[in-house]
């Protein structure tokens, strides 16, 4: 597969999995109680934590293309 196609898949993907993890984030911080330092850690975990899952997804979009033997 070329690479600007597996960029572009990947792109849509990222696109989902945010929209995905913002919506999954409100709704569970909604079913938080109200506590500034509980609000404190959840926002921390979901901002630095949407980034984890995504790092093979963008490590397969970014590989060289005559590189099969890492993906």
């Amino acid at each position: 597969m070329p690479p600007r196609a597996r960029r572009f898949i990947a792109t849509l993907g990222v696109i989902g999995f945010l929209a995905f993890w913002v919506w999954g984030a409100v709704t569970l911080h909604d079913h938080l109680p109200d506590a500034w330092w509980i609000d404190l850690i959840f926002f921390a975990v979901a901002g630095i934590g949407w980034g984890v899952p995504l790092i093979p997804l963008l490590r397969w979009a970014e590989r060289a293309p005559d590189d099969r033997t890492k993906a």
